[in-house]
């Protein structure tokens, strides 16, 4: 299990540091990493971490992942302000929270979480569009949404 989530997070470092076009361009990427994997393993670790295909201004193509940029209402709402709108709120019950995402996006999102190394978020369960985030004993709900980069907006 350790050797499938470094590999993901080296594909993620990649896709987000290199224009890849292909698997293929991948493959080579990972192989000059020393990880040798086959196509299908590729392609799975793809599908898993919800990488898209978009065109480039040039006619080629690039791997994109799902983006995760957030602010928090007033009222308490979480509200994903890219253009996919992949996180769509946040609501916490005792000290657990809640995240709804956008069918599709909760796995990549709850990996995000769980391999950002931090010590308040025991771990989280996500299904296809919603995310238990669980965090640490203690840990405050200001203190999860800081970790997530979630900013508050002024007002009533």
């Amino acid at each position: 299990m350790k050797n499938k989530r470094n590999r993901l997070q080296i594909i993620t470092e990649l896709l987000r540091s290199t224009v890849v076009g292909s698997q293929e361009e991948l493959l080579n990427l990972l192989a000059e990493r020393k990880l040798n994997v086959t196509q299908a393993t590729l392609s799975r670790d793809l599908k898993l971490l919800k990488v898209a295909k978009t065109p480039l201004t040039n006619g080629t193509y690039k791997y994109v992942l799902p983006p995760i940029t957030k602010t928090i209402s007033p009222q308490g709402t979480f509200n994903h302000l890219t253009s996919h709108g992949a996180v769509l709120s946040i609501e916490f019950s005792g000290n657990l929270a809640v995240m709804k995402t956008k069918p599709g996006y909760a796995s990549a999102i709850a990996w995000d979480i769980d391999n950002k190394g931090s010590v308040e978020i025991l771990g989280t369960i996500a299904g296809d569009d919603t995310i238990l985030i669980i965090p640490r004993e203690g840990v405050t709900r200001e203190q999860i949404l800081t970790l997530m980069d979630i900013t508050f907006s002024e007002g009533k």
